[in-house]
């Protein structure tokens, strides 16, 4: 029997691997001996979510720039890289790509392969941002092959100078992951059940954001519209879910404080799912975003979406067909789209039709992982 060619993912955050990976990574273990680097300091459950067939490095790799840690990470990666001698190292997020494609390149792996879901520097301005530009260029230079997680994003990163016009791949419609449409589904006596917990009246309109809650997610933007909308609404309520990383929930409060009986605030979920059964619209007015993939999970929903209308996000709507786009930053223009979508049952349930059927055909899990499979195969059959 042949042996299997050796394949390497690097990732900085077990919260990649978990949410995004797992079943591209089972896929290819299949024809693939596949390895996984990984800071899982602090998340040893992962372990037990892996493939058997999947070998686990444990390596603390920093998100933010640490340079002493970074240099013994790098040296570290280069050891493995020499010894293990894989055939492939693929690298997703920033620091990891950084890390990972220097050390490959130096250890002379024939094929690397950076996955971009994103930029931290959209938002930045100054020397700060054109220091992490010429970083993202630099290791998508070491690379061998680029993928994007958008046909949108990879058309910004050509014009920002950091690919070249013939470099970056899309799988099918784009998304890393795709979407698990039997996790991610209408789901009625959940929509029953966290309503009733929440206090949310049967009739009610939800309008729900779900993420991480950062300035440039675009969160207190939305606080300030719904407490615009909310005042001429009395049905609606705006249901916030996600890690407060930066400390907004004060602030969210204070912007809603005209409309705090109807605002509901929780953490982390392992189970978006469930918050999405019982709301009626996503709202992502976030500033910057490599596809938006909770669109998708939230269209298979039959959730249609208020987004801002910036790359990555206007891959994942169609405007005026799975949902609606404004300016991001646009207070007035969200607010409008809040009422539009708050008076008209009809187009709630319109888009969101249109959205779950697209979220379906176009974007299933199961279809991104047989693209990955099926890239993975075209380049190694001519190597």
């Amino acid at each position: 029997m042949m042996e299997k060619r050796k394949i390497c993912f690097v990732v900085t955050s077990p919260f990649t691997l978990t949410v995004f990976m797992l079943k591209h990574l089972a896929a290819l273990a299949e024809e693939f001996s596949v390895t996984v680097i990984c800071n899982v300091s602090g998340a040893p459950e992962v372990t037990l979510e892996l493939d058997r067939q999947i070998r686990l490095f444990d390596l603390r790799i920093e998100r933010k720039i640490s340079p002493w840690r970074d240099l013994l990470a790098l040296i570290a990666l280069l050891q493995i890289f020499r010894r293990e001698a894989f055939f492939v190292v693929h690298t997703i997020t920033p620091k990891a790509g950084l890390l990972a494609q220097v050390a490959a390149y130096l250890a002379g792996v024939p094929n690397r392969i950076h996955t971009f879901t994103g930029q931290v520097w959209v938002t930045q301005r100054g020397l700060g941002k054109t220091l992490l530009r010429k970083i993202d260029r630099f290791y998508a230079a070491c690379a061998t092959r680029i993928l994007v997680d958008s046909p949108s994003q990879r058309d910004f990163l050509v014009e920002q100078g950091v690919l070249a016009r013939n470099q970056g791949a899309v799988l099918g419609q784009g998304s890393i992951s795709g979407v698990d449409i039997h996790r991610f589904a209408p789901n009625p006596r959940m929509r029953r059940e966290i309503r009733t917990r929440g206090g949310i009246p049967e009739n009610a309109v939800v309008f729900l954001y779900l993420g991480r809650l950062k300035r440039d997610k675009g969160v207190l933007d939305l606080a300030r519209s719904f407490a615009a909308h909310g005042r001429n609404h009395p049905n609606s309520w705006l249901v916030v879910v996600g890690p407060d990383e930066e400390q907004l929930s004060a602030a969210l409060r204070e912007y809603c404080a005209a409309v705090s009986n109807r605002v509901l605030l929780f953490g982390y979920t392992a189970t978006p799912e469930h918050y999405m059964a019982a709301a009626d619209i996503l709202c992502l007015p976030s500033y910057r975003e490599g596809f938006g993939s909770v669109i998708l999970e939230a269209a298979a929903c039959n959730l249609p979406s208020i987004a801002s209308r910036i790359f990555g996000i206007t891959d994942a709507v169609v405007d005026g067909q799975t949902g609606c786009l404004h300016e991001a930053g646009n207070i007035e223009e969200i607010t409008r789209l809040l009422d539009r979508f708050a008076e008209s049952k009809s187009i709630r349930e319109a888009m969101g039709a249109n959205a779950r059927q697209r979220s379906l055909q176009e974007f299933s899990g199961e279809r991104l992982t047989g693209e990955l499979v099926a890239y993975y195969r075209d380049m190694l059959s001519t190597n």
